[in-house]
């Protein structure tokens, strides 16, 4: 497993590849509930239940988005805080995953939500060792939008799109399907079409104010778009995938977290079933708490008609529906981000299918990538 010291240099060659400043910048954009002096490994407490040892704290990281409506509610219901008993959850906020990983290869948090494209790249910058992909979150939910006048690929010559950040799952996407239509994006900004990675808030008052062209998106932010700014839908990216379905968001661990806490891991994975069965099972309670949230989170609650837009654009899925993988890897190298890596290790579904099956429901596949 890969230990403190490796970890941090990891968190070195990663914060390079994706363009971050480092560990420290990338808490430094987040917003967290975490007490001072939580960077060390959390003490080990007598679980109550399965014979094994759980931790006095987990520190969770996830996004202020909808497309992280699974740990929002999990939080906000309670449904974490009831799985994980006397462990105390602290949680951190971030913009987009490859800030989030950072955090996580340096130590700073022990399991995060986050998109697949991200993921990976801590996974490769790891050498494998860092992390485990234990659960999806999110299906669906993301969209390129742009300016009422551009109606082709081809009128995105030379205009300026953006998405949250260089390396995360939707900046990964739109240069793939930039690539696709014959058009270079490269990572410097140059080429046929500018790609400006920021702030997804920022986004919005760019696209107001005429600066920028369209952006690749996560939910609520395409909706916004859309919505409050009159932004039209391009590409709807269930579109580009079979039967509309793909890895939006996950939850993964720190390997070294998963081998000393493997209880706190399932009860966070209890937390999550729950989670996403009341997500399911009461749409409409789900969609006023979620915005409830984000009013606190962001400071802005989405309109009726947002909130209602960006939750019919995405379904919540315990399913990380593995078999998406390789091809968003795939996309990673077509495009220069990552190179190309074998993904056997990456997934470790155990707890969640031994979880499901207690809940009465069907097992997920790895597709065959559990182990090495």
């Amino acid at each position: 497993m890969i230990r403190i010291k490796s970890a941090a240099r990891a968190a070195v060659a990663f914060g390079a590849v994706i363009g971050l400043a480092g560990a420290a910048a990338a808490c430094s954009s987040s917003k967290s509930t975490k007490s001072a002096g939580t960077d060390a490994e959390p003490a080990a407490a007598t679980s109550s239940a399965g014979g094994g040892t759980a931790a006095s704290e987990l520190r969770l990281g996830y996004f202020a988005n909808v497309t992280h409506a699974t740990p929002v509610v999990g939080v906000a219901h309670g449904d974490f805080a009831k799985a994980l008993g006397t462990t105390k959850l602290s949680t951190q906020i971030y913009n987009a995953g490859p800030a989030e990983m950072t955090a996580l290869l340096g130590g700073q948090l022990d399991a995060a939500y986050v998109g697949p494209s991200a993921a990976l790249s801590a996974f490769v910058q790891s050498h494998g060792e860092a992390l485990k992909i234990v659960a999806g979150a999110t299906t669906g939910g993301a969209e390129l939008v742009v300016k009422p006048g551009i109606g082709s690929a081809a009128d995105l010559k030379g205009k300026t799109l953006a998405t949250p950040q260089k390396g995360n799952t939707q900046d990964v996407a739109l240069r793939f399907w930039l690539k696709q239509q014959g058009l270079t994006a490269n990572a410097d900004g140059t080429g046929d079409v500018s790609v400006d990675p920021q702030d997804n808030a920022t986004t919005l008052d760019q696209f107001k104010a005429g600066h920028i062209d369209g952006a690749w998106l996560p939910e609520p932010w395409a909706s916004r778009l859309v919505l409050e700014a009159g932004a039209k839908v391009l590409v709807d990216e269930k579109d580009l995938w079979p039967n509309g379905r793909f890895s939006t968001t996950t939850l993964v661990v720190s390997s070294d977290f998963l081998k000393k806490h493997p209880d706190s891991v399932r009860a966070l994975i209890d937390g999550q079933i729950a989670a996403n069965q009341w997500i399911t099972s009461s749409p409409a309670d789900a969609q006023q708490l979620v915005n409830d949230q984000l009013k606190k989170l962001t400071g802005k609650a989405l309109t009726a008609e947002a909130i209602k837009r960006a939750f019919g654009e995405q379904t919540a899925t315990d399913d990380p529906l593995a078999a998406t993988l390789q091809t968003s890897l795939d996309h990673a190298v077509a495009t220069g981000l990552l190179k190309n890596t074998d993904l056997h290790g990456i997934f470790d579904l155990s707890i969640l299918n031994a979880e499901l099956a207690k809940n009465g429901q069907p097992a997920v596949s790895d597709a065959g990538l559990s182990k090495k």
